[in-house]
């Protein structure tokens, strides 16, 4: 139902161009993701350095990068607002922490109750958060400082350099795969425009534009190690807690989605525990370096597997060369043409988007193209935690509605005079009331069985609706007999006390066999 294409084996010489190719990718990015949080860009930029080293050593998916994220911004804004920069790297640190924990605690492979349809409404829904991001490249402030759309000349001259950059990256492969494709895009670009002059927005006039500094620059120094500048008491945590948890919840959905999807296209096996693990070291080093935090990013990610990235060293190249890129090769990287970048990110959305959804109208229940559509519909007008949760939480009470109704009972008299009723199906919150109406107390004889080998009592609505039905026959002065409980169904009838008085002597023992 959802396939995704399949790659060879990664080489050093792949992941250190794919790396190379990521990091261009990651620069625009993290400034935009630093302004969204309120923060300078440096402190995005060095969150994209130190996550993206962190996880690249420490993860569990090799090629997956790690970064500042528009979900965490979004989040900061703010409690940067609020109370400041600094109470950010505090709420970081703990959230760092938190992951950690759940990765000792063993929390990840809770990943794999997200159901296949989330999944896919995931990919989908990020897939058009990205295309909508890049929009705003085709914008600049006009004499009020408000952002309008390019003029007419420079509108068609960056979206023929985003066309000829999607061109190459679809068409170079067909006769090398020797280098990335979108690297060579983004060079062959850059020197076009260069060459020729071509008036259209760079990397730099995208910083200055967003910061409104028109001497902006992307020139840095390394970071510095400084303790988070606040009081460590019960105020501070009271503050920085419900951020924490957000921000340490919506990093690990993102970063374990992120990995089911990577496992899926590189046909491998990520380490679920140990992404918790690393993204909690990560940002507990944001913390104390000056960076804003961050978790895995599906667009680069994309971007360094289509590129051929498959190890370690794909991200930790990207991370390295991203530094040094801030350290020295600043002038360079802020001569790239947007356009460039754009034309990559576009090949990302459409890499990402699963096409085949449209054919899954016809072919999937109804219910999980509806889970699809909900999931990809709130990604985009909320976030990604929200909408992970709404889908699962749809995808449940779907399930357990189409399981009540596959409850009933085949009924019979026995050679005693007794009636039997064959319970088939699961007795649980969502079935209770197509239980109770399976029996016809004031009609039945003075002995009722009712027989559960082929159902199973799953929870407290369960035994409420069991012990409804022993009380209607009390009160009638008939028996009510429960036989056939396997051990499971037994120990919560027990664990009930009063609640049903349940006779288990000659019922058989149940036991699984395990090979």
């Amino acid at each position: 139902m959802f396939e995704f294409p399949q790659f060879s084996k990664h080489s050093v010489k792949n992941d250190v161009l794919s790396g190379l190719t990521v990091a261009l990718a990651l620069v625009p990015e993290a400034v935009a993701f630093a302004f969204v949080a309120g923060v300078d860009p440096m402190v995005g930029l060095y969150a994209a350095f130190i996550v993206g080293l962190i996880t690249s050593i420490f993860g569990g998916r090799p090629g997956m990068i790690s970064g500042a994220t528009g979900a965490m911004a979004v989040v900061m804004v703010s409690l940067v607002a609020e109370h400041g920069v600094q109470y950010l790297f505090a709420a970081i640190l703990l959230a760092g922490i938190l992951q950690i924990a759940a990765g000792i605690f063993k929390l990840g492979k809770f990943i794999r109750i997200v159901p296949h349809p989330v999944m896919i409404g995931f990919v989908n829904g990020l897939a058009i958060v990205i295309f909508l991001a890049q929009l705003g490249q085709f914008k600049a402030p006009d004499m009020t400082g408000a952002l309008t759309w390019l003029p007419q000349g420079q509108m068609m001259l960056m979206l023929g350099l985003v066309a000829l950059t999607m061109a190459i990256i679809h068409f170079l492969p067909k006769f090398t795969t020797a280098v990335p494709s979108s690297l060579v895009a983004i060079v062959t670009v850059t020197a076009l425009v260069v060459g020729l002059d071509l008036e259209t927005r760079t990397v730099v006039d995208f910083l200055r534009t967003m910061s409104g500094d028109d001497a902006a620059t992307l020139a840095g120094s390394l970071p510095t190690f400084s303790i988070p500048a606040v009081p460590f008491n019960l105020e501070t945590l009271y503050i920085i807690l419900p951020y924490a948890v957000i921000l340490a919840a919506i990093g690990l959905i993102e970063s374990l989605l992120t990995l089911t999807v990577l496992d899926e296209m590189t046909n491998t096996r990520g380490q679920s525990n140990r992404e918790c693990v690393g993204q909690g070291m990560a940002n507990v080093t944001c913390s104390v370096f000056g960076a804003m935090g961050g978790c895995a990013m599906i667009g680069q990610s994309m971007i360094n597997v289509n590129s051929g990235g498959r190890g370690r060293l794909s991200g930790i190249v990207a991370a390295v060369a991203l530094l040094i890129f801030i350290l020295f090769a600043s002038s360079l990287i802020e001569m790239i043409p947007l356009a460039a970048l754009v034309g990559v990110m576009f090949m990302v959305v459409i890499g990402t988007f699963e096409w085949a959804t449209f054919k899954l109208a016809r072919r999937v229940p109804k219910q999980d193209f509806f889970v699809i559509v909900l999931v990809t519909v709130v990604t985009v007008m909320t976030d990604l935690a929200v909408a992970v949760f709404v889908g699962v939480i749809a995808s449940a009470l779907m399930f357990a509605w189409q399981h009540a109704k596959h409850i009933y009972a085949d009924t019979c008299i026995n050679e005693k005079g007794s009636k039997e009723y064959k319970i088939n199906g699961p007795i649980f919150f969502g079935s209770t009331a197509n239980f109770l109406e399976l029996f016809d107390a004031p009609n039945d004889p003075q002995d009722i069985i009712v027989d559960f080998a082929n159902s199973r009592v799953t929870d407290h609505s369960a035994i409420e609706a069991i012990d409804t039905i022993a009380e209607r026959y009390s009160a009638l002065g008939k028996t009510l007999h429960l036989r056939h409980l396997s051990q499971d169904c037994v120990k919560t009838l027990h664990k009930a006390g009063n609640l049903v008085e349940v006779n288990d002597v000659e019922d058989p023992i149940y036991k699984v066999m395990s090979q």
